[in-house]
């Protein structure tokens, strides 16, 4: 067994379980902890694909900014025990179908697939530098538009934001 291997499938466990505590955690502030380190073990997963630009993309995007509101609003509503609405049995009962029906799905959709991960491993399909060679020498002009848009946005921004 190689290390890419081993890493694989540590990884696939470490995601497997992380995943399955953010569903099973009682405790909403928990469950966000577990979903970033799901998008942690994901982003590690998205570097054995050799895919650096998606694992930073994930881990800056999802693990960094959208994680973050999510702990700021689950700690703003102040979830408590007394506030949350009693569930009835057959809601419960339709979640388990539905999450099961989905399971189908998904299994039969790939059922016949066929992937062979060595021929994603010895490319350099994902990589940043590849990324920056195409951006910056097809799509400068659009990058450089788009920046500039970005910096109008900024000044705009703190001139309503700043007060008289």
């Amino acid at each position: 067994m190689s290390i890419t291997q081993l890493l694989f499938w540590m990884l696939s466990i470490m995601t497997l379980f992380s995943a399955i505590m953010v569903i099973a955690s009682k405790n909403p502030v928990y469950s966000v902890l577990w979903l970033i380190v799901t998008f942690f073990t994901i982003s590690g997963h998205y570097i054995l694909l050799n895919a650096q630009f998606l694992a930073v993309v994930n881990i800056i995007v999802y693990a960094g900014a959208i994680m973050v509101l999510f702990l700021f609003v689950i700690m703003l509503m102040n979830l408590n025990k007394d506030t949350e609405p009693q569930k009835s049995k057959w809601l419960k009962l339709a979640g388990a179908v539905a999450g099961g029906c989905l399971l189908l799905v998904l299994i039969a959709a790939l059922r016949n697939t066929e992937a062979n991960p060595t021929e994603l491993m010895h490319g350099d399909i994902g990589l940043i530098q590849n990324l920056g060679k195409v951006l910056f020498n097809q799509y400068v002009v659009p990058f450089e538009i788009s920046s500039v848009l970005f910096l109008s946005a900024m000044v705009g921004a703190v001139v309503i934001g700043k007060k008289e």
